[in-house]
């Protein structure tokens, strides 16, 4: 009876374009089956590459002597910047930037030798403890997996976007680091973006995701990232203070923002060998400086552990503003060094602190609802992605009643933050709508010599 109704509800529609529905259909499932097979293939490779920083390297670095975790950082920033240089010359230190700059120019490709340069590069700087994160080389490799595997299938792709598998690999990586697949999907199709979203990947992203976070979890734990006990509550008053938080914050990501686009620019030096050196020695200072202050080594590593440390209702607030100071400049000065790693959770770590500094300073009994506040308004700001904040709080805390504040945070970080952010390479709505320059401007060509915008 159901195939019966179908058939009297499409009788109407030419046979012809009966004919071009079911097979759009088909390719949609081909290409939503080929997205999840990028995420499981993306998953995979982001448990290898987090095992190896964080079980084989992290983990064993952590327990040398403070002046052997001083110098390393620097050590990892020169091999770091010779593999590069000597496995793909001209490639530069760009991971997050790179799956921007595929997106928005069709003939800038993802190529394999810059991508082991890239990764060797990586695993240099994240495993000697640079203070930067996983999720940058995570989000890059599944752009570059998604991105040459539907270069490959001309067939199954030829009348989708180019960047379907692109935005579902970038995704995929994402949700695979952060154990958390709808942040993913959301970060891949927001950050391209100022105010506005690549909303025709969402399906394949969500499908990407979903396999990528469920591949990394079958061989990593399923441990949320900041795993909270009980249900922190929250009242009117705390909303109103959301507001503030995200306030602080935006100014707080817009000087972080501004450091890391300077610091970009350093990297570009003519002699980099010269600028990698006085990075690493710069980093050996504010590590010494660091451990002077708190006896700890809160300036190596991506600094989940300092969430946990500014938690500690015992901290002065001095102390805690000094780390912040610390950890901005430590994570810029390795960009400038030419650093390969990410910048989300730099942005994580600052929001954390900021929100632990304001709960101090307002006296108030819950520092966890202003530390994870601060994390949605200080990261949604610096890479203006709000609603992949407000989802990554909700999914690594585990707590979805953070939601509510956290998107009024956001919200008022991102009116603090202008029009700055923290890569030069998202486009601005306007831009967007009006069709960017002529070269980002993609087009689509129908069977009728129409055409139509793909972005």
């Amino acid at each position: 009876m159901g195939a019966g109704l179908v058939v009297k509800a499409t009788s109407w529609i030419p046979v012809h374009r009966r004919h071009e529905l079911r097979n759009l259909a088909t390719k949609s499932q081909q290409v939503v089956v080929v997205a999840a097979v990028v995420g499981a293939v993306t998953g995979l490779f982001v448990a290898g590459f987090e095992r190896f920083v964080i079980d084989i390297a992290y983990h064993h670095i952590v327990r040398l002597r403070p002046w052997v975790l001083a110098i390393l950082p620097g050590i990892g920033l020169v091999v770091a910047v010779v593999s590069r240089r000597l496995i793909s010359p001209g490639t530069d230190a760009g991971t997050s930037d790179e799956y921007l700059h595929a997106f928005h120019d069709r003939h800038h490709d993802l190529g394999w030798r810059p991508f082991a340069a890239r990764m060797v590069a990586a695993l240099a700087t994240l495993g000697s403890g640079v203070p930067m994160g996983l999720e940058g080389p995570s989000m890059y490799a599944g752009a570059v997996i998604g991105s040459n595997v539907q270069r490959r299938l001309p067939r199954t792709f030829r009348d989708a976007d180019r960047r379907v598998l692109l935005v579902a690999g970038a995704a995929a990586g994402v949700a695979a680091i952060f154990k958390a697949p709808a942040t993913g999907a959301v970060f891949a199709i927001e950050v391209p973006y100022q105010g506005d979203l690549a909303r025709r990947m969402l399906l394949p992203a969500l499908v990407a995701s979903a396999t990528g976070y469920l591949t990394f979890v079958a061989i990593n734990s399923t441990t949320a990232l900041f795993p909270i006990d009980g249900t922190p509550h929250f009242s009117i008053r705390d909303l109103a203070g959301a507001m503030g938080v995200g306030v602080v914050a935006g100014v707080v990501a817009r000087g972080f923002s501004w450091m890391l686009r300077h610091a970009k620019r350093l990297s570009s030096n003519r002699r980099p060998i010269l600028m990698t050196l006085g990075s690493g020695a710069a980093l050996a200072a504010a590590f010494t400086i660091a451990r002077l202050m708190t006896g700890r080594s809160l300036l190596v590593g991506p600094g989940y552990d300092v969430v946990v440390w500014a938690s500690d209702p015992k901290r002065s607030i001095g102390i805690i503003f000094a780390i912040l100071c610390l950890r901005c400049f430590a994570t810029a000065t390795a960009v400038a060094g030419g650093a390969t790693g990410g910048l989300f959770v730099p942005l994580v770590v600052a929001g954390a602190l900021t929100g632990s500094i304001i709960g101090r300073a307002v006296n108030h009994g819950d520092l966890t609802l202003f530390i994870v506040i601060g994390v949605a308004a200080c990261l949604g700001a610096g890479y203006r992605v709000p609603l992949a904040a407000v989802m990554f709080v909700a999914e690594t805390t585990g707590r979805p009643s953070f939601i509510v504040p956290g998107l009024l945070a956001a919200v008022a970080a991102e009116l603090m933050m202008g029009a700055s952010s923290i890569t030069k390479l998202q486009q601005s709505a306007e831009r967007h709508r009006e069709g960017a320059s002529p070269e980002l401007r993609l087009v689509q060509q129908h069977s009728d010599g129409s055409e139509s915008p793909l972005l």
